[in-house]
């Protein structure tokens, strides 16, 4: 549906651009005169506000109700409709230019506007991946966004083949999204499924649903005629949350270590029907596959029995016992033997047979291997003493592994203790207990001394080097696009005593940032690595909103240095209130000395004026809604519970007092003074410069900075403080601008050299 879709939007574009003046289009005009002008309007502000309020409303109930995951499709769905219209109008105005647009295309009235209505895509794919239910909510959008549409056509501003274009962008990218983050919608156990069971002999009397196994796929357990127990995979193509992360660790992981990249449902069943055949040959008690079948297009039904057994998440500690490791190690000796890889231990997969326990059962073998390589073998037995560490302990599951394998293979396994190895369930697990890993490998060392000590090389690629590409390639994309067409000549004119003074100034900046975090933090900081890291915050936040990436490095700054999370989190929220604190009087303060108003010569941009807005909306619906209300603060509430007794805290500490508030104090002085400094370097000598006129416009022009959604307020920060200038100060443009650039470039851009050694200096020695 989705390719289709794409084809066929490719199509209508070529054909608009082929399109002739003669072409005509249905003409509304007829029933537009019959109808009053005002009723359009009407209709249409009524429409929009509805859409607005139920998608709103949509998008808080799950949020609330279902989880952020819920949101994934329809978010990511309007945002891909809503850019590609935006695009497909950019396209056409390119290629045929707005004065040649076809009548076929164009607005009845001759008019131009745009060949698709963006938000009328953006709704139509919402409210195609919502999740099921709210159906009156559903049939309202439906109803308000055709509303809207049917205005738009009556009021001249669109046309019909416009239309049919939207609703074509809004269907092709809810298709490609449901198909790109997968839609599950479980088959119904109805007469189909039994139809299908009875195919291959096998008679259910029963048919529970279950939950869905590892790969997002939906699970039923039935019962047999004969007594026996079973379960009924249900693999479908919609459904591809395994997709994505097996494609995840084939991306990062190397060679054997990676999963099996299956594509389609069909190698997947053929698979785990090969898997099972194979470790039933060898001895090992694992499911016996009992159909293969197709419940309808792109879905394969997986048929297995189930044994009656217990798995290790179901045991007590008082019956894992030393004889039910041996068992769980001889069974994995065992598939091991014939080459066999199982791939996915985890409590789970691994249980018992009887009571007392006879024999290990292995399951979920879907993600296993025949032939398998050494590498592959030794990763299942670092899963299974990881496994049983964290139900038995390290010292008991180290001596198992010992018993079963000696010592020699033991110590073998010391270099693939590490999460990159482990099964998913595993590395999940041990987010609860994040030293465990280290202990096994003591341990190992201890029974073992000559075990190798160096891990494996499993991975590709590291996250943080991942990160480190994406932020550089974020930075050095905005630093083109941002620098592109400026003439930096202009700032070769400068005067180099100013410059140099507001060079001093702007490196004070990063040295007051060091003195706030050091003060709010309750744990010793390092000075030096400190300005590093404020250092590093300014290469981060060149590629994220403003604020964002400083905060995000001073916590994980202030967690790795000893600090719990919490107080970390409530330590940097600190900084920001106590620079709220600071920033806001001293901004009325320099407004009142100099008589200005210091909104006036500010126009916030449409950007500021959006979010204001929506943030407002937003804030009034929280404090309207009770239910709302309380989710909020429940959700809030962990993050600010610190804040205040921190705050006393620091009250009672004289030293911590004086570099907080002093060191807040000092960096917003440093930054008026650079600001003052570029602008003294470019005026004329004789010309007085209020020092006081400059901190309004710098105070101002750095809060309408901080609300735009752009990394370090670029665009916003340099519109407000050139208007501030020529408007508040009085300086020439000719001075202003040049003056800004230099601030910009000393307090900006400059530092991201160094950030950038910082950050990677830091991200070396584990410090961020």
């Amino acid at each position: 549906m989705g390719a289709v879709g794409l084809l066929v939007v490719a199509a209508i574009m070529i054909a608009v651009q082929l399109a002739t003046g003669d072409v005509e289009a249905t003409d509304p005009d007829r029933l537009r005169a019959l109808l009053p002008a005002g009723l359009f309007l009407f209709a249409a502000a009524g429409a929009n506000l509805l859409l607005i309020v139920l998608v709103s409303y949509v998008v808080l109930r799950l949020l609330f109700t279902e989880g952020p995951r819920s949101l994934a499709r329809p978010i990511t769905a309007g945002i891909a409709a809503y850019t590609l219209a935006s695009l497909i109008n950019a396209a056409l105005v390119a290629l045929i230019g707005p004065e040649r647009v076809p009548e076929v295309i164009a607005a009845p009235d001759g008019v131009f506007t745009s060949a698709a209505l963006g938000y009328v895509a953006a709704v139509l794919a919402f409210a195609r991946t919502m999740p099921t239910g709210m159906p009156r909510v559903r049939s309202a959008l439906w109803a308000g966004n055709t509303t809207v549409a049917v205005c738009a056509l009556l009021a001249g501003v669109t046309s019909l083949l416009a239309l049919v274009l939207t609703a074509l962008v809004g269907l092709t990218c809810a298709a490609l999204v449901r198909y790109a983050l997968g839609e599950r919608p479980p088959p119904r156990p109805d007469g189909r499924l039994h139809e299908e069971l009875r195919r291959f002999g096998v008679d259910a009397t029963d048919v529970v649903r279950a939950d869905d196994d590892e790969e997002g796929n939906p699970r039923y357990l039935v019962e047999l005629d004969d007594g026996r127990g079973g379960e009924v995979v249900v693999l479908s193509s919609e459904s591809t949350t395994g997709f994505w992360r097996r494609l995840r660790d084939l991306l990062f992981l190397r060679g054997p270590v990676a999963p099996r990249m299956l594509y389609g449902v069909r190698r997947r069943a053929e698979h785990a029907a090969l898997m099972s055949f194979s470790a039933r040959q060898a001895g090992v008690v694992a499911p016996r596959v009992l159909a293969v079948g197709e419940l309808g297009p792109g879905t394969v039904l997986l048929v297995r029995e189930l044994p009656g057994f217990r798995t290790l998440d179901e045991l007590d500690e008082r019956d894992l016992t030393d004889e039910l490791l041996d068992l769980c190690w001889d069974e994995l000796g065992l598939l091991h033997r014939h080459r066999l890889a199982h791939g996915n231990l985890n409590g789970a997969t691994v249980g018992v047979l009887g009571t007392p326990p006879e024999r290990a059962v292995f399951t979920g073998l879907d993600r296993g291997a025949v032939a398998a390589p050494q590498l592959q073998i030794a990763l299942d037995q670092a899963a299974m003493v990881t496994l049983l560490a964290m139900r038995v302990g390290v010292e008991r599951a180290v001596d198992s592994a010992v018993r079963a394998l000696g010592v020699p293979a033991a110590a073998a396994v010391l270099p693939f203790l590490q999460p990159a190895g482990l099964p998913y369930t595993l590395r999940a697990g041990l987010r609860g207990d994040r030293g465990l890993l280290g202990r096994l490998r003591e341990r190992v060392v201890s029974v073992a001394p000559e075990a190798p000590s160096e891990p494996a090389r499993l991975e590709r690629m590291r996250p943080r080097t991942i990160v480190s590409v994406i932020v550089v390639t974020a930075v050095g994309l905005v630093l083109l696009y941002q620098l592109t067409g400026v003439d930096f000549s202009t700032i070769g004119q400068a005067d180099p005593g100013w410059a140099a003074a507001a060079l001093v100034a702007s490196v004070v900046c990063t040295l007051s940032a060091a003195m706030i975090l050091i003060g709010f933090v309750p744990v010793p900081l390092p000075w030096w690595r400190t300005v590093m890291v404020q250092y590093a915050g300014s290469f981060v936040r060149i590629a994220a909103p403003a604020g964002l990436g400083s905060i995000a490095i001073n916590t994980r700054f202030a967690t790795k240095a000893g600090a719990p999370t919490s107080l970390a989190l409530s330590a940097v929220g600190l900084t920001q209130l106590v620079g709220f604190m600071v920033h806001v009087p001293l901004l009325l303060v320099c407004a009142y000395l100099t008589g200005t108003s210091y909104w006036t010569g500010f126009t916030p941009s449409p950007t500021v004026v959006v979010i204001s807005i929506a943030g407002t909306a937003a804030v009034g619906m929280t404090l309207l809604v009770p239910r709302l209300r309380r989710a909020v603060v429940d959700r809030v509430r962990p993050y600010l519970r610190g804040v205040l007794p921190r705050l006393l805290d620091m009250l009672q500490s004289p030293s911590s007092l004086a570099l907080g508030f002093g060191g807040t104090l000092l960096l917003t002085v440093a930054f008026v003074l650079c600001m003052h400094f570029s602008v003294l370097a470019f005026a004329d000598p004789r010309t007085q410069v209020s020092l006081v006129a400059v901190a309004v416009v710098y105070l101002a022009g750095n809060a309408i900075g901080s609300a735009a959604p752009t990394p370090g307020g670029l665009g916003a920060v340099e519109a407000a403080l050139i208007g501030g200038m020529t408007t508040v100060v009085g300086v020439p443009a000719a001075v202003a601008l040049p003056a800004v650039l230099l601030f910009r470039l000393l307090t900006f851009w400059l530092p991201v050299l160094p950030g950038w050694g910082a950050f990677s200096y830091l991200q070396r020695r584990e410090a961020i």
